[in-house]
Parts: C-alpha cells; structure tokens; sequence
C-alpha cells in the first residue's frame, strides 16, 4: 500500500525539528542545515545536509537516525554538502563567464600562483597512473619520515573519492576553524609530527564524496589556500591513481617541486605509471624519481623469498624514462598492520627492511630537494 507522503514528510519534519545544534540550541531545519528534503509513496526519504566546519561530527549522523526512527520511513539517503567548496567555486566560475552558467570545457586552465603556499619550501605530490600500488602508504611513511628528520612536514590528502590518511594516522578528530568570519581557515590535525588535511576528516564514516571532476579542482584549491599550513618545508600530496582532473587541478593551481611515482614491479603497473609520467612531463611538473612498492616477499616462518609481483619492473621503468629511482619497498604484513593500526611502518617497526627502506627514500629526496634549493640563484 502506498504511503501518504505529505504526512510522512510531515511527522519527518517534526523529527529533524528536535535534532539540535549542541552550540546553538537551533534545530537542523530551521537552521537551513537541511535542504531539499523529500519523500516517495515507497517510504524513501531524501535531503541534503549542509556541514559547516563549526558542526560537530555527529550532527548527520543524528539527523539520519531521527528520521530512520518515523513510522513509515523505508530508507534515508543524505547527501552531505560543503558550501564554501562548492558556492565559491560556482561564484568564480560564473564571474569568469560574464554571469553563464558553468558549461564543459569552458573555464580556462588557472595559471600557477606560488603565493599560495607562500610559507611551504618544498610542495610534491605522491603520484601514479595505477591504483592499489600503494602511493598513500608511501605518501605517509615518507611524511613521518622526513619530520623525524627534524623538518616540519605537512600532509594533503587530495584523494577525494577514497580518503585514506586519516586511518593510516589514527586521527578521527574533526579539524577546529580559526580566524574572523569570512576569513575562516581551517586548522590542520597533527599526528606523529605531521600536520594533515584530508576530506575524510569532514565526512561521515562511510560516507561518499559524490561530485563531478570540475568540483575537484575547488576542493583542492580550498585545502592550499584555506588550511593553516604555517611555515612548513614540505608540504606531501597524496594524489588519486589516474592521469586526470586532481593532478591537472594541483599542477594548474601551484608550481610543485615535483612528483614521486610509485609502482609495483608487475607490468600492468608500470605500464600505467609510464603514461602517468608523460603526463607530468607534459605539464612541464620534474618527475623525482620511481619508488617500487611490493618488491618481494620474504616468508617470516621459512625465510624463503617470493617475487610475487615479479621483480624490477620498477627499475626499468626508471631507466627507460630517464628518471632517478629511489628503491625498493618489499612486500610486509608489517606494512598492512601499520596502516591499519594508525602507526605509520617507519614509528611502528623502523629497523624493518621496509621501515629502512622509506627513510632511504626520504633521505633521498630531501638531499635532491634541498640541493636544488642551494643551487638556486
């Protein structure tokens, strides 16, 4: 039988009226935190709800179990939205066009602005054509270990769709904001010497960013520029596997020192890394050399020694692009348990071939990247 949806709206109007801000005291409706609410005769139940950054982490998740508790609700779908990403970039977009609306292809690639992260001497990004390689495991270790080298290092997850460094540091917090209104910027979490900024730090567990590419490039130009970074000497960049709009996005909107391409040693990885490198040349972005992940595998019961991914791949593509490679990272379970437990493998087992290895790669980069800096005029 097919449910009155004007009641059924109505008794879940009265439920979110009674989902209070803890700050405030003001309710989740009247404080316009949700929008677009509506219902079918099926009893499916959607709106969108509005973070703000002053909004504690629970506050969907309250308004998602209000409305699961109506009679009659069958099923809740809440898209969470950021405003200041999405209402800056659609106001600069349709200013640039004379008041058009935003069409494909017609806003011109931004020019790089330095000022930006006027404060941050080194910026790279941690990149690859392919997935599952491993780059944000990379991308931390490294982070972790050029602080424990006495620098000031921050972390940018710019992973959009699948955030993964806030469980790789055990951090779950929500970042605080600071500064006068309407010039908010957002305070960076620190663990084990890093300071981090990722989008899962905004959102619900389990919850999705669905947005097109084009939103991508605001959302990463928010976190540069609106994230009290501080005096920093490198600023790590977690990149999305692909060739696509987060790389183009971070290129366009900042000159990089460069990138670090992680691959394993199997083909089908490096031949997607190969185009990944063609594309940061073709961007005119220094490709700082390739890091072979998953190298091989030593049982720790028999000591026996297993290429299981095949091995040198990782060199070759290096020798074959002409680019430095920085080393080799094995296979580990204690790699996976680090990840997985918070504690990135150079904190949680350091004199691990692996723990060993991502600080040699670390010490390489940072002699690559401050000798430039010395060599500059």
């Amino acid at each position: 039988m097919a449910i009155d949806r004007e009641a059924l709206l109505g008794r879940v109007r009265e439920a979110l009226a009674k989902v209070k801000h803890p700050a405030t005291g003001v309710d989740v409706l009247s404080s316009g935190r949700v929008t677009g609410l509506d219902a079918d005769e099926d009893g499916k139940v959607r709106f969108q709800f509005v973070l703000r950054p002053e909004d504690p982490g629970t506050l969907v998740r309250e308004a998602r179990t209000a409305v699961e508790a109506v009679e009659g609700v069958a099923r809740v779908k809440i898209d969470v939205k950021l405003p200041d990403a999405l209402q800056a970039q659609r106001q600069q977009a349709t200013r640039a066009h004379g008041g058009r609306s935003l069409r494909p292809h017609s806003v011109p690639a931004p020019t790089p602005d330095r000022n930006l992260v006027a404060g941050i001497e080194h910026v790279f990004a941690v990149s690859s054509g392919k997935g599952g390689v491993g780059k944000s495991t990379v991308a931390a270790n490294l982070a972790v270990a050029l602080a424990e080298r006495g620098r000031r290092v921050g972390l940018l997850d710019a992973d959009i769709y699948g955030p993964d460094i806030p469980l790789m540091f055990g951090e779950r917090r929500r970042p605080a904001v600071t500064g006068a209104r309407g010039q908010e910027k957002i305070v960076p979490l620190e663990a084990h010497g890093v300071r981090l900024m990722s989008l899962g730090f905004l959102l619900e567990d389990e919850q999705p960013a669905i947005m097109r590419g084009p939103l991508i490039a605001g959302i990463l130009r928010q976190f540069l520029e609106q994230v009290e970074w501080g005096e920093l000497d490198y600023l790590v960049v977690d990149m999305p596997p692909g060739t696509g709009d987060a790389q183009l996005s971070l290129v366009q909107t900042i000159e990089i020192a460069g990138a670090v391409m992680v691959t394993t040693p199997q083909d089908v990885a490096t031949g997607d890394v190969r185009r990944a490198i063609r594309m940061f040349e073709r961007v005119r972005a220094p490709v700082l050399g390739v890091v072979e992940n998953m190298s091989g595998f030593a049982c720790p019961h028999c000591g026996t020694h297993a290429d299981i991914f095949g091995r040198g791949g990782g060199r070759r593509l290096a020798e074959d692009m002409h680019v430095p490679f920085l080393g080799e990272v094995p296979l580990d379970m204690q790699v996976r348990e680090a990840g997985d437990g918070g504690r990135p493998t150079v904190i949680s087992a350091p004199d691990s071939p692996a723990g060993r290895a991502f600080r040699e790669i670390a010490e390489q980069l940072a002699a690559t990247l401050e000798g430039a800096l010395a060599g500059r005029p």
